[in-house]
């Protein structure tokens, strides 16, 4: 099958999708899986290797965002329930204002995701937004936006998150420079994404504080309240485990036993697994909750867990079909002989990959895969490997609609219809890639 029709049908696929989703008003993790298997069959692929496909999509991402999300979940329910993440919020209140509380949460989001994958700092902080919320009232964009914001631009463009110091590493990109003009990018981002974007696109989308996010009758759970250093030590732990494994690892050797016992204490699986001990005995036992009561609030997490772990689920196998379709090394061909500057071509083939495919990661280490044959004959010094990088992290999340699993995490926690998700979180996305790929496009007229 041509390279041109793979496209188009990508494009008919995700079409389809939207219609079903926000007109016929079919659920998610239906329309999902009907479309994939459609646009599997129009791709020409093997009707058997189609299900095959769908089994690899679904089991590819739930084996990894099933554990984080339920394990999240339940680390913050007890958070909640307990009024610790309360009190993280009325700190930050106290100290930045509530006019300014999303710039806070912007902040935090930015510096708290760098050693996480994007879903894995999505569950760990998005209880402050509802703790910010329950304290202020009204909408819940203005904060959740700010701190989706944060986290989104941190992922992009800053080492060492996983997607960008994957892609530094594949391009041989100078490290130093990775950090600089990160930073370069992802601060102005995070600003024009976050507070400033939020701020207006709440005049005009308003979300209420979902119901699993409100607090029932009963008030605070165990006795006496949290100490902030407490609730803020409980939120920084899973962080500091995995930052341990994530730079400290660098400098072992990778043969070596210690190694090996990084990688499994830096895991986010064990990482949150220990959060969540740690909250059910410090948050819980020791202040005399019943362990019957602290399994029951873990119960009730679960529920609106599982719909946003099927729903992800269901795009990851809308993905996986795209990707196994060929469209990636489609979209390669097209673009490869545009005769577009190296940093402009590395942010269009991102975005298209992006678009097309849905995963952020899968985007960027696409487009590593492909633009790595353009770039070797040019001899592109570290520098200049680094705007490259930054580029492709800036166009790997761009427009994210109803195939990417971030889309889905938006749309769920915060309470948004499939509509009000694209009017914000799209949108968001967009701002933080493209305004931060044009940083790398300014800076590479400069950079040699």
């Amino acid at each position: 099958m041509s390279d041109t029709t793979l496209i188009f049908t990508s494009i008919g696929s995700i079409v389809l999708l939207l219609f079903l989703v926000m007109k016929v008003r079919l659920h998610a993790v239906v329309a999902l899986i009907l479309v994939a298997m459609l646009a599997g069959l129009c791709a020409g692929m093997d009707p058997a290797q189609i299900a095959k496909t769908i089994e690899k999509g679904m089991g590819g991402t739930l084996g990894f965002v099933a554990v984080v999300v339920a394990l999240g979940a339940m680390f913050g329910k007890v958070m909640e329930a307990t009024g610790a993440l309360d009190q993280i919020a009325y700190t930050l209140l106290e100290h930045f204002g509530e006019r300014r509380a999303n710039w806070a949460i912007a902040i935090t989001g930015f510096i708290c995701a760098l050693p996480l994958f994007f879903d894995v700092a999505v569950v760990l902080l998005i209880g402050l937004v509802f703790a910010i919320v329950r304290r202020k009232g009204g909408s819940m964009v203005k904060i959740g936006i700010a701190l989706l914001a944060g986290i989104a631009s941190c992922q992009a463009f800053l080492i060492p998150a996983p997607g960008p110091i994957l892609v530094a590493s594949q391009l041989h990109a100078n490290f130093g420079y990775m950090i600089l003009f990160g930073l370069l990018a992802g601060i102005p981002a995070m600003i024009l994404g976050g507070p400033i974007f939020g701020s207006l696109i709440d005049k005009v989308v308003k979300v209420d504080l979902p119901e699993h996010a409100k607090l029932d009758s009963k008030g605070r759970e165990g006795e006496g309240t949290p100490t902030f250093g407490l609730a803020l030590g409980l939120v920084v732990l899973p962080l500091l485990l995995i930052g341990l494994k994530t730079i400290v690892s660098r400098f072992v050797d990778p043969q070596s036993s210690m190694h090996a016992w990084l990688a499994f204490i830096g895991h986010p699986f064990t990482a949150i697994l220990v959060a969540c001990l740690a909250a059910f005995y410090l948050l819980g036992i020791r202040r005399k909750m019943p362990a019957s009561r602290v399994m029951e609030l873990c119960n009730e997490a679960i529920q609106p867990a599982g719909v946003i772990i099927l729903v992800t689920g269901a795009g990851g196998v809308f993905k996986q079909v795209l990707i196994d379709s060929g469209v990636g090394g489609a979209l390669g061909h097209i673009l490869a002989g545009s005769g577009l500057p190296v940093v402009l071509l590395a942010f269009v083939l991102a975005g298209a990959v992006r678009v097309i495919q849905g995963s952020a990661t899968v985007a960027m280490l696409t487009t590593c895969g492909l633009i790595l044959p353009m770039i070797e004959p040019l001899g592109l010094s570290g520098a200049q490997l680094s705007l490259v990088t930054i580029a492709i992290g800036g166009g790997s999340i761009i427009l994210s609609h109803v195939n990417d699993s971030g889309f889905w995490l938006a749309n769920r926690f915060l309470g948004m219809s499939e509509k009000q998700t694209l009017q914000t979180w799209t949108v968001m996305e967009t701002i933080i890639g493209t305004s931060g790929a044009l940083v790398a496009m300014a800076l590479s007229l400069f950079v040699h």
